[in-house]
C-alpha cells in the first residue's frame, strides 16, 4: 500500500444535501424489502472489501451517509483515502442495526465505488508520467453536482486540479477566439479587470503558439497537438525572454498509451477528460453478518392439538 498524501474532504452543506438526496432516491417512501426481511431489534456487523486493486477514495462519505440514516450505526474506516488496495483488502468496518446497514449499502457503495474509480485511474496516469516532472490534470467534464467530489477523488489518486469553474482562472479557448476580439484585446482586459487571476489561452497550431507566447500568460494550452509539435512549442518557449514564465499544458485525445511521450516532450502538465466522465467503478462489495437473531433466539412456541 502507498502513503497517500494529506487530502482536504469537501465539506460543506451541498455535500449534506447530496447524501440526502441519494438516499431518498433510494429508499423513497420505505426499503419495503428490508422491512419485510429484517426485524427492527437485529444487530449486525459489517466490512466493505475491494474486489480489484485500485485506490480507494471517499471513504468520508461513508460514515456521513449512515450518520445521516442512522446515527447509531458505527463506521469505522481502515484506510485513508488515497490508498492502493489489493483484491480482498478490508477498507471499512461497520456495525449497528442490520436494517440500516442494508437500506445504506447501495447508495454508500455506489459513492464509494465512482470514486474510487476516478482515483484508480488518475493513479494509472500518474504512474504512466513518473519521473518526468509532469502534472496531470483533471478538467470540467464532471458529473453535474458531484465536481468537488470528483476532483477530490482525482487528487486521493495523485493527479491535480485544473480550475474548479469558469470563476477561479480565465481560460480563452478557440470559440473564445471566434467571437472576433482580437486575442491580445483579450488578455489586456482581463489583467485590467482581473489581477488576482490566472489566464490561460488555448492554441490549435504552432502558428497560434506563436502569436500567444509573447503575451506571457501563466498557461498556454496546446490543444491536440502532437507529442512532436509539443517538443517544437517547448524549444520555442525555452528560448523565448522570460517565457519560461509559462507553462505549457497538453490536452486533447491524451490516452494512457499517449500521455508519455507528451511528457517526454516537456509538457508541464497533461490534462485528461477520461479521469473523471469515463473512469470505470472500482469493485467493492459489502460483507455482513447477524450479530443476533432474534429468530433464533425465540423460545420455541406451544404447538395447538390437532
Amino acid at each position: 500500500m502507498n502513503h497517500p498524501r494529506e487530502l482536504d474532504f469537501p465539506a460543506d452543506d451541498w455535500l449534506d444535501q447530496l447524501v440526502v438526496q441519494s438516499l431518498a432516491e433510494d429508499i423513497g417512501p420505505g426499503d419495503v424489502s428490508t422491512a419485510i426481511a429484517v426485524d427492527t431489534s437485529q444487530q449486525a456487523r459489517g466490512v466493505i472489501v475491494a474486489r480489484s486493486a485500485g485506490v480507494v477514495a471517499g471513504l468520508p462519505l461513508v460514515a456521513l451517509l449512515y450518520r445521516r440514516l442512522d446515527r447509531t450505526v458505527d463506521v469505522a474506516p481502515l484506510l485513508t483515502d488515497g490508498t492502493t488496495v489489493t483484491p480482498g483488502a478490508a477498507v471499512a468496518q461497520l456495525g449497528g442495526p442490520a436494517a440500516a446497514l442494508l437500506t445504506g449499502e447501495r447508495t454508500a457503495l455506489n459513492f464509494l465505488q465512482h470514486l474510487s474509480g476516478i482515483a484508480t485511474l488518475t493513479a494509472r496516469y500518474v504512474a504512466a508520467v513518473a519521473g518526468t516532472g509532469c502534472r496531470v490534470l483533471d478538467t470540467r467534464k464532471t458529473l453535474p453536482g458531484y465536481r468537488a467530489l470528483a476532483k477530490y477523488a482525482v487528487r486521493a489518486g495523485g493527479g491535480h486540479n485544473h480550475r474548479l469553474g469558469l470563476y477561479d482562472r480565465i481560460m480563452f479557448k478557440d470559440n473564445h477566439w471566434a467571437a472576433g476580439r482580437p486575442v491580445e484585446e483579450l488578455v489586456a482586459t482581463a489583467r485590467r479587470h482581473h489581477r488576482d487571476l490566472a489566464v490561460e489561452i488555448e492554441v490549435d497550431t504552432l502558428a497560434q503558439f506563436d502569436r500567444v507566447l509573447p503575451l506571457k500568460v501563466e498557461w498556454i494550452l496546446l490543444d491536440n497537438f502532437t507529442p512532436e509539435e509539443v517538443t517544437v512549442a517547448v524549444q520555442r518557449r525555452n528560448a523565448a525572454p522570460d517565457g519560461r514564465h509559462t507553462l505549457l499544458e497538453a490536452s486533447g485525445g491524451v490516452n494512457l498509451e499517449t500521455i508519455g511521450a507528451h511528457a517526454a516532450a516537456g509538457a508541464d502538465a497533461v490534462s485528461v477528460g477520461r479521469l473523471t466522465h469515463s473512469a470505470p467503478a472500482l469493485d467493492l462489495t459489502f460483507e455482513m453478518e447477524l450479530v443476533n437473531d432474534p429468530q433464533r433466539n425465540r423460545a420455541p412456541q406451544p404447538q395447538e392439538n390437532e
